[in-house]
């Protein structure tokens, strides 16, 4: 039986809506870290039926603009999938003879599909994936070899969403929206895309950076046959900077290979600096990049720890980032909207971003990458619906509860454990190039979280380089190396600090979420925050007022980073500092400019830093 939820929210565009080519949306190059020259997008408008589960497809209901979801304006469509119902998308695409080399593979990429969804090409099950904020690969040259090379292909797509009626991963994503929680969307929603390769490719290349020494190890994975000729079993690496060469070398594939820079470089918010990478092996060839940077935390000589950048303590000053756009939910509307919000965050004075309940695109974090913004990147919550005592009364009271109590944080189902252990270790990899990322955040506030002492241990073994704040908010298990606070509805206090975990640097990793109700740039009559204010000059004013009675005096004391609450409204919350449609600065650039100045250049406690741990 269909839910009944409540309708979508109204039609809210963004200026980069307003312009959409429908024919050819997000265009660019979906991989910026492994480019090569053969790509084919299949961006654009498809053909969908939405059907009950089970049900054949006798017509198609109409056109959907992909990579947009269903759920979506700019996708043309403006209904939501219900756990019952079946997403089909089909459309047709050419190969042109020079695409597929000799003796080639044809890959179907999906940057993401929303959540179970099974592929076709040609008549033929080529695969199937499970999991909502994953890219997945698909080899179709064999369903391809079975018409002339010249003839039009059938790729057809079927989808079902269970969203939060199942407990696997789904975000802040509810089908009946309210509040913190938003909109479900469902089905495609990053960009699909066909690349050619050899018969032996690079599959991924791995980085790990230290700048004080100026050495990059790189390891080259790759895929597909052995090479034929033993010449060609080698990768070859070349490190170039300004179109100049700076390093080069040969290796293995799976084995690192250190190359040293002379005259390094460091990777920063304020100079973004990045190396550029070319890798050669067999017949392949791809484009890449890396950054020499590090992250860690130290002690001062008070004893106090601190984040450190590049062996040096660095201030975070964070706004917490939801990925939601008003015409595209989770899709940005165009690669330019993408850079819009990193870029207006950066001339606020913000070095951080923290993603949260969120993957991204990767053009996402390439542009963290390339303008200079940290980024603190949370997994996404799933679980069995969530008891209001363990993720709502914490805000209020001091409760802390034991994570492997798992059916009272909605974790009794073990397979669906197992599965998010699986996406954790895959978001890792899919993201451990990504220069800019400086924090990894497992669980928030309870959401699903269980065993987070253990996972802690699986995210260190996966990648020493990166700081891990365990439990974002509360029920810290006492592992990672961050205390992490979220204060809300009352006055932020330096908390005591505790033996066991004395080593961890304190966080504010999210306060604030004041807000102010623009109704010409909002699409529900609701409005959620934790202060409510109705001009510009009043919310300005007590965003000063926050910062200079309780922020700025806990520097001195140890605090760390902030993490504002929010960069923009979304939907019923309207506590961001940009609109919804990111039409409107809420709050005078100028003042919040002002408080994290003040934020990221106070003197205390960086003086007599002693490297701790710092990959």
């Amino acid at each position: 039986m269909t839910r009944s939820t409540p309708p979508l929210p109204s039609a809210l565009l963004t200026e980069w809506g307003e312009r959409l080519d429908r024919e050819h949306p997000l265009a660019e190059y979906p991989r910026p870290q492994l480019v090569r020259d053969s790509y084919l997008n299949l961006n654009g408008v498809w053909q969908y039926a939405i059907t009950p589960d089970g049900a054949t497809v006798a017509g198609y209901d109409g056109e959907i603009v992909v990579p947009f979801s269903p759920e979506s304006v700019l996708s043309g469509v403006g209904r939501q999938l219900q756990p019952d119902e079946t997403l089909h998308y089909r459309r047709t695409f050419t190969l042109d003879d020079a695409f597929v080399p000799e003796r080639g593979r044809v890959l179907l990429h999906f940057g993401a599909v929303d959540q179970r969804c099974t592929v076709e090409v040609n008549g033929r099950v080529v695969g199937d994936h499970v999991g909502g904020y994953l890219p997945f690969t698909i080899d179709i040259t064999d369903a391809l070899a079975a018409r002339p090379a010249d003839a039009a292909h059938e790729l057809k797509v079927r989808v079902t969403d269970p969203s939060d009626t199942s407990a696997l991963s789904r975000g802040k994503q509810t089908l009946r929206r309210g509040g913190i929680w938003y909109t479900a969307q469902s089905g495609i929603w990053q960009t699909v895309w066909i690349e050619a390769v050899p018969a032996a490719w690079v599959g991924r290349i791995g980085y790990r950076a230290d700048p004080a020494s100026g050495e990059l190890e790189i390891t080259v994975h790759t895929e597909g046959a052995q090479p034929e000729a033993e010449a060609d079993a080698l990768a070859t690496v070349r490190v170039s900077a300004g179109g100049l060469g700076v390093a080069e070398g040969r290796a293995a594939p799976e084995r690192p290979l250190a190359l040293t820079i002379a005259s390094p470089r460091p990777w920063s918010p304020e100079d973004p600096f990045l190396y550029d990478v070319e890798v050669e092996y067999a017949d392949d060839r791809v484009e890449s990049y890396a950054g020499l940077r590090s992250f860690g935390v130290g002690s001062d000589s008070d004893g106090v720890p601190r984040l450190l950048l590049n062996g040096e303590p660095y201030f975070h000053a964070g706004v917490l980032d939801q990925g939601y756009w008003s015409d595209g939910l989770y899709t940005a509307p165009s690669d330019e909207a993408m850079v819009h919000d990193i870029r207006t965050m950066k001339e606020l004075g913000f070095t951080m971003l923290r993603k949260h309940i969120k993957i991204e695109p990767l053009r996402w974090y390439h542009h963290a990458d390339r303008l200079g913004m940290l980024v603190w990147q949370d997994a996404v919550n799933g679980g069995d619906r969530y008891h209001p005592l363990v993720i709502t009364a914490p805000v209020l009271t001091p409760l802390r509860l034991d994570d492997r109590r798992y059916r009272a944080f909605g974790r009794a189902d073990a397979s669906a454990r197992a599965h998010w252990r699986g996406e954790l270790r895959e978001m890792v990899e899919h993201l451990h190039g990504v220069v800019s990322i400086a924090v990894w955040v497992p669980f928030n506030e309870g959401w699903g979280q269980f065993d987070a002492v253990d996972v802690t241990a699986e995210l260190r073994a996966l990648d020493p380089s990166r700081s891990i704040d365990h439990a974002s908010g509360w029920h810290d298990q006492g592992a990672g190396d961050l205390t992490s606070l979220h204060v809300y509805f009352r006055r932020f206090r330096v908390p005591p600090r505790r033996t066991a975990t004395a080593h961890r640097a304190l966080v504010l990793s999210e306060y604030g979420g004041y807000s102010q109700r623009l109704p010409e740039h909002s699409v529900t009559a609701r409005e959620f925050g934790y202060k409510r204010y109705r001009t510009s000059d009043e919310l300005g004013a007590a965003f000063v007022r926050l910062h200079e009675e309780e922020v700025i005096p806990a520097l001195a004391k140890g605090l760390a980073a902030t993490v504002y609450t929010q960069l923009s409204d979304v939907e019923d919350e309207s506590n961001g500092l940009l609109s919804y449609d990111r039409r409107v600065v809420k709050v005078a650039a100028e003042l919040v400019r002002s408080v994290n100045g003040r934020l990221r250049f106070a003197e205390a406690g960086r003086a007599g830093i002693e490297r701790e741990s710092d990959g």
